[in-house]
């Protein structure tokens, strides 16, 4: 026998690009040192499919994939259209370019929920468009009539003769045929892969470890750069001493860049021990004194001055005045971080020719427009190689991360990789916004509510990111949840103050609807208390012209045995949200044990998304949406103190663990109603529904997150 040659698990892998029983991926990363381009094929009719002689059909994907399944979703839309062979079926994720725009965004952007709803139709018509152009080559081969060709498991059959020809045999043949335009859409009753529960694509790659993610990008010549900023909010570098981080084995250079000082190494270790031997100075800004309680009293003071009006139905103050009752509360939220498990990172190089950038990003076009205007290139110069994320939460919709490594190789020359610590990411965030909410309403003698107000006192993420679309003081995006309150009141005023703190805020998974579901579901508990009512008959009776709220509501209820004794020692809370043009309810059991810690053992989720890809998908979603939301509502606090975060890693600002993660049933409505998203809907009701079973279990109303312990 011949010695034999050694070879990793990872090459092997991306030589023979088999993972599992028959299941091809090619993943591929331009410019980076090992992995190649999957073959184009002679077929390539639009952005999104390729086939090639070889039986190949690449798939393009043109969302980021950061855990939400984006990379088997949109290639199922395509597959489904195009009669591909799954088995067959490889992805690639696409450059920044114009074919690739988000047409509910306007950019090529992931965020807001809008993968499959903005790719539903878009990405069938491709399929079906090339599906008719390979059957066409087909007939044409045959040299007969089109309409006695159907196409089938990645081939063309003649119907009378039972001939068939593959669709790589054909490709050759289709590429010189027009592109049909207007192909019509299979019938949903003949879906062979779409609603089915396909196994995620994306899967063994990362399990197998052959996934590249952001932080795994290696380059030749590459340095890895981390950064020094200053620890309070809008502060500047003063002056800086880098003797001693350039004593530091590995250390290369240290830079100025925009955001603080770069310290770029061979590695993360040294470039790392170089930050913390730097010697800076701060010039720490007009934020220095800023605290948690001076913002915190700061919310207060505005809620008590007149607001934009957001929503003005009916006469509001006059059904306050003659109410039978009338029932106020506050609300306030905390700042919350995103803290993403694979911490931020980017790798760009920066040539007088053109710019490359790796990066795990959920804005293509933000970083290619950076990446112009830093290079000094036009913007088709500017390459950007989408990798895997390690987790998006709108984190990753940020353009800092990837500033920072432009900024540092346009000053070296070189490649550069941007490492944050968790601390890094921790404490120089983009937050969710801290906010401040005054609610009344007034009921009759029955204890209908007649009349309800709103006053909404935050920060604004648009007036950061898209200043063009506040106006007269008016952010619609802060204010989404609170006006769409689904409940039949006829008398109805919501207002918005934007409230400048000083603290960076950005875009967190469910963004307004995070604090409105909060603040509306726990207030429409209070008033059925009031009400002496039970909370989700009192909700109910309040839907029944919001029918697909209604339909999640009582799914749900039934599901969880609402109106039934809960097991012994728990209580049941109830909640319902539309978000993001989907629609959720959740029942939670909890229990509170001597220490005043609250155990949540189980979530029944009900689901309207409108038409289902992928049950699989909607299922995880809202299992991952409500874990992540439950972990904020009991922990999650970004505290200030002179203008700095107090936490910093995990110790401090606590994850769920393993062990705590109660029992989740998610039951999807059959629905053909319009289509909504599922990444992030299933996050918002969590918070409400558990607040509203420690009322339940203890006469406590909660109105400030997080939960911490009840006393």
């Amino acid at each position: 026998m011949s010695t034999p040659t050694r070879v990793t698990r990872r090459e092997f892998l991306e030589t023979a690009g088999v993972v599992g029983a028959g299941l091809v991926i090619s993943f591929y990363l331009p410019g980076a040192s090992r992995l190649r381009a999957a073959p184009m094929g002679p077929f390539a009719p639009n952005a999104w499919v390729r086939i090639g002689a070889d039986e190949s059909v690449l798939l393009m994907v043109d969302r980021s994939e950061m855990g939400q399944g984006v990379t088997t979703s949109l290639p199922m839309l395509l597959a489904e259209e195009l009669e591909a062979d799954w088995t067959k079926v490889r992805i690639e994720f696409a450059p920044a370019a114009k074919e690739y725009i988000n047409p509910l965004f306007g950019m090529q952007g992931t965020g807001g929920s809008t993968s499959v709803r903005a790719g539903w139709m878009p990405l069938r018509k491709a399929g079906a468009a090339a599906r008719e152009m390979l059957v066409a080559a087909a007939a044409q081969t045959w040299k007969v009539n089109k309409s006695e060709c159907r196409a089938e498991r990645g081939a063309v059959v003649h119907g009378p003769t039972k001939r068939r020809l593959t669709y790589g045999a054909l490709a050759a043949t289709a590429a010189t045929l027009p592109v049909p335009q207007d192909v019509p859409l299979k019938d949903p009753k003949d879906w062979k892969i779409l609603g089915t529960r396909v196994r995620r694509l994306d899967t063994p790659p990362k399990v197998d470890g052959s996934a590249q993610f952001g932080i795994d990008v290696k380059v030749p010549g590459m340095l890895v750069a981390v950064v020094a900023r200053c620890p309070v909010f809008g502060g500047k570098v003063a002056s800086f001493d880098a003797t001693k981080a350039q004593a530091v084995p590995g250390v290369r250079r240290v830079v100025q860049i925009s955001s603080g000082v770069a310290v770029l190494a061979d590695g993360y270790w040294p470039a790392k021990q170089g930050r913390d031997a730097l010697e800076v100075k701060w010039d720490e800004g007009p934020n220095a004194g800023v605290t948690s309680g001076s913002i915190s009293r700061l919310f207060a003071q505005r809620a008590d001055q007149p607001g934009v009006v957001a929503r003005h139905d009916g006469d509001p103050a006059a059904g306050l005045s003659t109410a039978a009752l009338r029932v106020e509360a506050p609300y306030e939220l905390p700042f919350l971080a995103h803290a993403t498990m694979e911490p931020m990172n980017c790798t760009a190089h920066v040539r007088p020719d053109g710019v490359d950038i790796w990066a795990p990003t959920q804005f293509q076009t933000g970083a290619q427009g950076i990446g112009a205007q830093i290079g000094g290139v036009a913007p088709d110069k500017v390459k950007v190689h989408t990798t895997y994320l390690g987790g998006g939460f709108g984190r990753r919709f940020e353009l800092d991360f990837i500033q920072e490594a432009l900024e540092a190789s346009k000053a070296t020359g070189a490649p550069v990789k941007v490492v944050w610590s968790r601390e890094d990411d921790i404490q120089h965030d983009l937050y969710r916004p801290a906010c401040y909410h005054r609610l009344a309403a007034g009921l009759d003698a029955q204890g209908i509510p007649v009349a309800w107000t709103h006053q909404i006192v935050a920060p604004s993420i648009m007036t950061r990111v898209f200043p063009q679309t506040v106006k007269n003081g008016l952010d619609e995006e802060a204010v989404e949840g609170g006006v769409g309150m689904p409940y039949g009141i006829p008398n109805v005023h919501v207002s918005y103050v934007l409230t400048d703190t000083g603290i960076p805020v950005g875009f967190w998974r469910s963004v307004n609807n995070s604090f409105h579901a909060f603040v509306v579901e726990s207030f429409v508990d209070e008033l059925a208390h009031a009400a002496k009512r039970d909370p989700y008959e009192y909700r109910r009776d309040l839907l029944t012209k919001a029918p697909r709220h209604l339909g999640v509501l009582n799914l749900a209820a039934s599901k969880a045995g609402w109106g039934t004794a809960p097991p012994m020692g728990r209580s049941r809370g109830i909640a319902v949200w539309k978000a993001f043009d989907s629609y959720v309810a959740q029942v939670v059991e909890i229990s509170i044990n001597g220490d005043g810690e609250v155990r949540v053992h189980r979530v029944v989720c009900a689901v309207d998304c409108g038409p289902v890809v992928n049950p699989d998908t909607v299922e995880a979603q809202m299992q991952s949406g409500i874990v992540y939301g439950l972990t904020a509502a009991l922990w999650g606090e970004i505290t200030i103190d002179k203008g700095r975060v107090q936490q910093s890693n995990f110790p401090d600002y606590r994850m769920l663990k393993m062990a705590e993660m109660p029992e989740i049933e998610v039951h999807i409505v059959a629905s053909s109603d319009a289509q909504g998203g599922v990444g992030e809907p299933g996050t918002p009701p969590i918070a409400p529904a558990v607040c509203n079973a420690i009322f339940a279990a203890t006469g406590k109303r909660l109105r400030k997150l997080p939960i911490g312990k009840v006393t």
